[in-house]
C-alpha cells in the first residue's frame, strides 16, 4: 500500500509542480529523484545514469538536431514568404480563399521544418495582417493560422515522430510513411472546414477584389511558382522520398535536408554569416530544451517503472476489466487531458514507459499505437491553459486580436483533430495505407 500511495503521490506532485509555474524538465527530475531515493534508495540514481547514456548513445536521435537546423535554414531563407504569396494568387477569388492558401502553405511548409514555433511564428507574422486586412474573422483567422503551424508536428520530417519512434523501438522511416496520410487528411479537413464556413458565413472570408485578381495574369502566377513553390517541393521529395524508398535513413537523409536547405538560403541571396550563426545557436536552444525534458522525463518513467508502477497500472486495468481498444482509449484521453497542461515530450516520456507494454500483451502493433498518438498529441499545442501555439500567436500582439479571439478559433479545429484521430483508431488499413504490416490488436 505504501509502494501505491508514493506511486499516485508522483503524479499529485507533478501536478502541484506544474500549477505553480515551474518549468516540466525540472518537475518531472525533481519528482523522480526525489521519489525514486525514497522507494528505491541510492541505487536509483545508477538507473538515471544508465538511461541518459542510452539516449545520448542512439544514433537516431542525430535526426532532430539536423532537422531542426533544416527548418531554421528555411524560415530565413524567406521561402514561407514567396510560397504564400504564390498560393494566395491561385486561391484569392475564391471565399475563404487566403484562408485555403494558409493552410496549403502551412501543410508545405510543416514538411519541410517539422518545428511548430516556426510555422506559427512565421504564418502569423506573414498570413494573420494580410486576413485582417481583408476583413476575415479574427477567430477564423486565429485558428486556422494556429491549427496550420501546428502541422509541423505531425507531417515528416517530424522532430515529434523521430523521438516516438526511437523511444518505442518503431522504425522512424516508417513512421514516417504512417503519418503522412493523417496529416495531409487533416490538411484537407481544415481546406473543407474553411469553404464550409466561408459560404455560410461570406462575411467571415471574402474573397480577393476583382481589380486586384485581374491584376493577376497567369503568366506572374507561373513566374511565382516557379521561383516560390517549385524549390521547396524538390526539397520535400529529395528528403521524404529517400526515405521512403529506402535510400537513406531518416539521419542520414535529415543532414542532406540541412545541406540543401542552406543551399537554397544561398539561392535566395539570404545567406550571410550571421544568419548560419543565429541558425546553429537556435538549434543548439532547441536540441537542448528537448533532451533537458527527455532527461527529466527518463528520471520520471525509471523511478515509476522501478517501483512498480507498471504492475499497479496492470492491476487497475485488470480490475476495470477493459479490452485492449479500451485501455488504448484510455490513453488517448490521458494523453488529450495531459496536453492541456504539459508538452508532447512529456507525454510521450510518460505514458510510453507505461502504456506501450501494457498494449503489447493485447497484441498491438506499436507503429498504429505511436502514429495514432502523433495525431491526437497536435491538440496539446491548441489546448488551452497551456497551449504553445495559442502563445506564440498571442505573442505577436496582433491589433484587435485579443487571447479571447485565439481560444473561440482554435475550438473547431481541436474537434477536427479529435476526428482524425477517430478515424486513425477504426480505419487503420485506410490511415496508414502507406506504412501499415501487422496486426493491429488480437
Amino acid at each position: 500500500m505504501d509502494g501505491a500511495v508514493l506511486l499516485i503521490g508522483m503524479f499529485v506532485l507533478l501536478v502541484i509542480g506544474l500549477l505553480t509555474g515551474h518549468q516540466l524538465a525540472f518537475v518531472l527530475g525533481g519528482i523522480g529523484t526525489i521519489c525514486g531515493m525514497i522507494g528505491w534508495g541510492p541505487g536509483i540514481m545508477n538507473i538515471f545514469v544508465t538511461r541518459v547514456w542510452d539516449t545520448m548513445n542512439n544514433y537516431g536521435l542525430i535526426a532532430i538536431p539536423m532537422f531542426v537546423l533544416m527548418a531554421n535554414f528555411l524560415t530565413a531563407s524567406g521561402v514561407a514568404d514567396g510560397l504564400f504569396e504564390s498560393v494566395k494568387m491561385i486561391f484569392g477569388r475564391m471565399k475563404g480563399g487566403l484562408g485555403i492558401a494558409v493552410i496549403l502553405v502551412s501543410t508545405v511548409f510543416a514538411a519541410t521544418t517539422g518545428v511548430v514555433g516556426a510555422s506559427v511564428t512565421t504564418m502569423g507574422l506573414l498570413a494573420m495582417p494580410v486576413l485582417l486586412k481583408n476583413n476575415y474573422d479574427k477567430g477564423l483567422s486565429c485558428g486556422l493560422v494556429a491549427a496550420g503551424g501546428t502541422l509541423g508536428i505531425l507531417i515528416p520530417p517530424s522532430m515529434m515522430l523521430v523521438l516516438m519512434g526511437s523511444y518505442a523501438q518503431v522504425s522512424v522511416g516508417q513512421l514516417f510513411s504512417a503519418a503522412l496520410v493523417p496529416g495531409l487528411t487533416l490538411s484537407a479537413c481544415y481546406v473543407i472546414y474553411i469553404i464550409v464556413q466561408c459560404n455560410r458565413h461570406p462575411d467571415w472570408g471574402p474573397g480577393m477584389s476583382e481589380e486586384e485578381a485581374n491584376a493577376l495574369t497567369w503568366g506572374i502566377k507561373l513566374r511565382n511558382c516557379a521561383i516560390n513553390l517549385i524549390p521547396p517541393l524538390i526539397l520535400i521529395v529529395a528528403v521524404l522520398g529517400s526515405i521512403f524508398t529506402g535510400w537513406a535513413t531518416p539521419t542520414e537523409a535529415s543532414s542532406v535536408g540541412a545541406f540543401a536547405a542552406m543551399i537554397l538560403c544561398v539561392c535566395y541571396r539570404k545567406f550571410t554569416l550571421e544568419m548560419l550563426h543565429n541558425a546553429v545557436l537556435d538549434t543548439a536552444k532547441t536540441t537542448a530544451m528537448c533532451f533537458v525534458i527527455v532527461f527529466g522525463a527518463n528520471a520520471f518513467s525509471s523511478a515509476f517503472l522501478g517501483m512498480g508502477g507498471a504492475e499497479l497500472v496492470t492491476d487497475i486495468v485488470n480490475a476495470l476489466g477493459l479490452s485492449g481498444m479500451g485501455v488504448f482509449a484510455v490513453m488517448l484521453v490521458i494523453a488529450f487531458i495531459l496536453g492541456c497542461f504539459i508538452d508532447w515530450i512529456g507525454i510521450v516520456m510518460i505514458l510510453f514507459p507505461i502504456f506501450l507494454p501494457i498494449l503489447d500483451t493485447y497484441g498491438f502493433d506499436r507503429m498504429y499505437v505511436v502514429a495514432t498518438c502523433a495525431v491526437l498529441l497536435q491538440t496539446c499545442f491548441l489546448t488551452p491553459p497551456f497551449g504553445f501555439s495559442l502563445f506564440y500567436l498571442n505573442g505577436l500582439k496582433l491589433p484587435g486580436v485579443t487571447l479571447g479571439h485565439i481560444y473561440k478559433g482554435i475550438i473547431p479545429f481541436v474537434i477536427i483533430i479529435v476526428f482524425v484521430t477517430a478515424l486513425c483508431v477504426l480505419f487503420p488499413n485506410v490511415m496508414y495505407a502507406l506504412a501499415y504490416s501487422g496486426q493491429i490488436a488480437a
